[in-house]
């Protein structure tokens, strides 16, 4: 929020339960780019998200997916039902959401399940996802080492501070994206 006036472009994250009226006052607000979810484990499938993605390139806005890691299933599995809900085309940011899976910790996605997703999604496009990450997940949990694929991705790091701490696997290549807010963060904040 403070970082407004200083104007940023910004880019927000959305998915089906996130109300948007009007794409072209999305782009009009400052906003530079949408990541909307796709898909999450191997059995869901956002709704709202190839109708948006018309919506939001039309605005001129740009666009980008994430899949949300589960761990009931392969990486390679999420890898495919993920693509084939995203339909990512060349300058589709494709993003994997690895954390903690909050209504049920047992069911998160490890370490080396989120490794052949990524693996699987470069064999796929030829590009890596960005990796969505909070540093005391990146650097706990899920153990993502400076050795790992993953840190090859760039860092979408999620940390409501007023810097980010950087995961140790990106210590040398920073972040590329930092989410500094939630719609929870702004209601605390209000």
């Amino acid at each position: 929020p403070s970082r407004t006036p200083q104007g940023l472009d910004a880019v927000i994250d959305i998915s089906a339960h996130t109300t948007v009226s009007d794409f072209r006052l999305v782009r009009a607000s400052n906003i530079l780019a949408v990541i909307h979810k796709a898909s999450e484990g191997d059995f869901y499938a956002d709704p709202m998200c190839a109708e948006r993605r018309s919506q939001a390139e039309a605005a001129g806005l740009l666009w980008g997916t994430y899949h949300f890691g589960k761990g009931d299933s392969s990486g390679a599995q999420q890898a495919a039902f993920f693509l084939d809900s995203s339909r990512p085309g060349p300058r589709t940011l494709l993003a994997l959401d690895l954390e903690p899976n909050e209504g049920d910790p047992s069911n998160s996605m490890t370490r080396e399940q989120a490794e052949a997703f990524v693996q699987a999604v470069a064999s796929a496009t030829g590009r890596l996802p960005l990796i969505y990450v909070h540093p005391t997940w990146a650097n706990g949990g899920a153990g993502i080492t400076p050795g790992s694929i993953l840190a090859r991705c760039g860092l979408w790091v999620v940390d409501y501070h007023a810097s980010p701490t950087i995961p140790r696997a990106w210590a040398t290549s920073g972040w590329r994206l930092w989410q500094y807010a939630s719609d929870d963060y702004a209601r605390r904040r209000a």
